[in-house]
């Protein structure tokens, strides 16, 4: 059964469908005019362009530890890389640029990277909430990733401890998938790499000496 991403019941506000969430700073404007003036601090979506939400420094902890995670994988498993914001995200079939808190980019991946951009949809985008953007992340975001063929999509919300996975099914779809007993989510596409949830919601995240330690004990792993 495929589940799709619900926001939390304090975070649905009523808003105009045909408009995306979020702060919207212009609108009618082009794709090429989004690459030339907005890049940076703004995405674009069907013509709108929207300020990014300010982060918080949990937020920022988070999005760093899991880029110095994925960085250390890479370095002894090296079948792609990771790429944060604002390096935009451009999926053509769903008029979007968006900038993950964080995507990931295999080898096998068929689009295209460019200097500012992934011309295609990414292997894994991760998103990480922050304060007014869950219903972005569990609602619009979900729909231009599922829709514009990014294969797993994740979330993390460190103020409220809880996180989903999500994996492309055959049908083109979404499917929730969890983490195991030990609160690890593992991949095919990136074997033997374990994303230790409730790490995440420490105050203090590990440095870059023990993450560089605990992903070489991973692959070291039978």
């Amino acid at each position: 059964m495929v589940e799709r991403a619900q926001a939390p019941a304090q975070e649905t506000q009523a808003y105009d469908i045909d408009k995306p969430l979020g702060q919207i700073v212009a609108s009618g404007v082009s794709a090429e005019e989004y690459e030339r003036l907005y890049i940076g601090h703004y995405e674009w979506v069907r013509g709108y362009v929207i300020k990014m939400s300010p982060i918080s420094i949990r937020h920022e902890n988070v999005v760093i530890y899991l880029r110095q995670l994925l960085n250390a994988y890479f370095a002894l498993n090296p079948i792609g890389v990771v790429y944060g914001d604002p390096f935009v995200q451009r999926i053509d079939n769903v008029e979007s640029r968006r900038q993950p808190d964080l995507q990931i980019i295999l080898k096998t991946n068929p689009g295209k990277l460019t200097a500012t951009a992934m011309i295609g949809p990414a292997d894994i985008c991760i998103e990480v909430i922050s304060e007014g953007t869950a219903g972005k992340d569990y609602g619009e975001k979900f729909e231009e990733y599922e829709q514009g063929g990014v294969g797993e999509y994740w979330i993390f919300d460190t103020e409220r401890e809880e996180y989903r996975f999500f994996r492309r099914s055959q049908q083109g779809t979404f499917k929730s998938f969890y983490v195991d007993a030990d609160g690890d989510y593992e991949t095919p596409l990136l074997p033997k790499l374990k994303i230790h949830v409730p790490t995440l919601w420490e105050e203090e995240l590990p440095n870059i000496l023990q993450i560089v330690e605990a992903v070489k004990a991973m692959m070291e792993e039978k």
